[in-house]
């Protein structure tokens, strides 16, 4: 009977000898290549924390221990040791989330799926228990990639503060983020993987020492005294002691019995300790290790012995842009590009490729980024920032207050706009439309498809006074949306064919074909329909007023949060020009989703054809009066949920 089968919950690993261990963990290796081939996930960071997870389940009693993990995509081992074994549904409506869930177990703490937080997290509660004289033990787990951000170092600063508050961080150190983890940290990191440690250096020379007649031990004295000195110099960890942290390592991540006898030292230190950890990313699956990209970071559906992909999904937004990027940079030697630690994923690999000079990984660090950004500019640059829609959330700040006030010409590509789905609530991009609104001078182009994209991209460059920003979805980008005119400068996607149309609807990026057949749908019911791409959706464009004063009513449908967003940014420039017409704006619900296809969170909040045809039909029909239209060829559907 496999190991793993009998594993309900953490204390029954207490049972297990340390051959059983051994064993267990590769049991979890097959396991979860065969589970995420199937579904897709994280798989690289997961076959890497494998005995790590397992030294944490053993030493600490989870869930009166908290183990918090950053981020939590690595927590795939976690859930199988807390009685979470059933991976068919990984990431699908229904099935386990691919990061921790509150809703899942209780021995998730917290639902860290944004890199860097963990420890600012560790910090409070530790804090918690400080004042509330509890003696539970906060552990953080924090890779090497995520140490790069900001926000852990204003945690350190913070932790460091108090040297009798317990708090163990476990550093994850298998020199990757997505891909190898870049910078002075990872430097230093480094330093410390190939130096031979300071206490081994200091037991061969006590031992030497106590040797020696007469004056060797008055020697070791002194040398032990200067340990502070003879540390930097031997295994330079001095950075996390002078702030005050213990430091303990480095440590083999794979070897159960070494981790957990280094966490077993940590919990009774009685405060902060540094437990620097040295794994593998994709260790025991041979498709992954000899992926030098990213290690099977995060994978589709493959094959499980050749981790080939079953099926291409043709073209994506992504390849499109990066393409495009190629382009540019031959053209134009002034553009840069610059991303956080996700050269890959968001498509600057050719770039980096082609002009390895001019593309900049500042890390897992959106705020730097930015700021970063704006010097590149002020210094005759135009630098592209690509990064998901939902990671720019961080950088607010600074594309406010340093890339717009100063106006700086800066262009902030943002992949995975909109609803992304599986990866659950953190990460649809669903607020960018929203938050920018208020930045003076941004423009925000939304693209229809990849020609759009190419376009746009082209158009957003040639801006250097203000931020630009490209955003498109997550995917692969379907078939042209030609377009059959165009009114200022926005673009016609279905004219009316009548001089008294009923509906302006304002298609937004790649919601254009739900849009064209939005309009299908009302023509059936006799309601007459203009389908416009405004392609910049900031600012509202001038011709939008006149356009909407032409019609009856106005509709909105973008993929992005309803509150102040698109449709709120039209129904304001209409006020403004004193156009008086109702005006329904069809978006994101102003909640977090739970983790499901794209297609089945956009039936979950009503953002389809049929579903929006069908209010715009009763919406034109008490315009019309008490008659009410035949509402025949539209699928019954339940209104929208906003």
């Amino acid at each position: 009977m496999p190991l793993l089968t009998r594993i309900t919950g953490p204390r029954d690993l207490d049972r297990l000898n340390l051959e059983q261990l051994d064993q267990l963990a590769e049991e979890i290796r097959t396991f979860l290549v065969d589970a995420v081939s199937k579904t897709g996930g994280h798989l690289g960071p997961n076959l890497g924390v494998v005995e790590l997870t397992i030294a944490l389940h053993r030493v600490f009693e989870s869930p009166k221990d908290k183990v918090l993990w950053d981020t939590g995509h690595q927590s795939y081992v976690h859930k199988l040791l807390t009685g979470r074994q059933d991976f068919s549904r990984l990431k699908m409506k229904g099935g386990l989330s691919g990061y921790p869930s509150q809703a899942e177990s209780e021995h998730d703490i917290i639902e860290n799926s944004h890199a860097s937080t963990v420890l600012g997290w560790a910090d409070g509660l530790a804090k918690a228990n400080q004042v509330l004289k509890k003696d539970d033990h906060v552990v953080a787990v924090i890779g090497d990639g995520a140490l790069t951000g900001g926000m852990a170092w204003e945690a350190l600063n913070n932790i460091a503060d108090a040297r009798d508050r317990p708090l163990v961080i476990v550093v994850n150190d298998n020199e990757r983020s997505y891909a190898p983890t870049i910078g002075g940290l990872a430097n230093h990191l480094a330093t410390l993987r190939t130096t031979d440690g300071y206490e081994r250096f200091l037991a061969r020379g006590k031992d030497l020492l106590e040797r020696t007649p007469v004056v060797g031990r008055p020697l070791y004295e002194t040398l032990h005294g200067a340990k502070k000195g003879l540390k930097d110099f031997i295994a330079p960890q001095g950075m996390f002691e002078d702030l005050g942290l213990k430091y303990v390592g480095p440590i083999d991540g794979h070897d159960i019995e070494a981790l957990e006898s280094a966490l077993a030292r940590a919990k009774r230190f009685g405060g902060p300790v540094i437990v620097h950890c040295l794994t593998e990313k994709g260790r025991g699956y041979q498709p992954a290790l000899q992926d030098e990209a990213d290690r099977f970071h995060a994978v589709g559906k493959i094959h499980p012995d050749t981790g080939l992909p079953i099926a291409s999904s043709g073209a994506d937004w992504t390849s499109v842009f990066g393409e495009e990027m190629v382009k540019l940079g031959k053209e134009r030697e002034d553009i840069v590009a610059i991303t956080a630690a996700m050269l890959q994923p968001v498509g600057l690999d050719k770039f980096a490729k082609t002009y390895p000079d001019r593309v900049y990984d500042v890390g897992i660090a959106e705020q730097h980024g930015a700021v970063s950004a704006a010097g590149l500019a002020t210094g005759g640059l135009h630098p592209v920032f690509a990064v998901y829609a939902t990671f720019l959330n961080r950088a607010f700040d600074q594309v406010l207050m340093d890339v717009a006030l100063h106006k700086c010409g800066v262009t902030f590509v943002l992949d995975r706009a909109g609803i992304t789905g599986t990866d659950g609530a953190s990460h649809n991009g669903m607020w960018d439309m929203s938050i920018l609104q208020v930045v003076p001078g941004l423009r925000l182009a939304a693209p229809r498809d990849a020609d759009q994209v190419r376009a746009q991209l082209r158009e957003a460059v040639d801006v250097d006074d203000a931020p630009t920003v490209v955003r498109f979805s997550k995917g692969a980008v379907g078939p042209a949306v030609p377009a059959v005119g165009r009114i200022g400068g926005m673009d016609v996607l279905r004219a009316p064919g009548t001089d008294a149309p009923d509906v302006l609807l304002v298609s937004v990026g790649a919601l254009a074909p739900m849009c064209l057949e939005i309009a299908d749908l009302l023509d059936k019911q006799g309601i007459s329909t203009t389908v416009v791409d405004p392609r910049w959706v900031k600012p509202v464009d001038e011709a939008m007023a006149p356009l909407a004063e032409q019609h009856r009513v106005v509709v909105t449908v973008e993929d992005n949060s309803r509150v102040g967003g698109v449709g709120s940014a039209i129904a304001q420039a209409l006020r403004d020009a004193g156009v008086d017409i109702p005006l329904r704006d069809f978006g994101i619900p102003p909640r977090f989703l739970d983790h499901a296809s794209r297609k089945e969170v956009l039936t979950e909040i009503g953002l389809t054809a049929p579903d929006i045809a069908r209010q715009v039909t009763g919406l034109v029909a008490k315009l019309d009066g008490p008659t009410e239209r035949p509402t025949a060829g539209i699928d019954a559907a339940e209104p929208a949920r906003d």
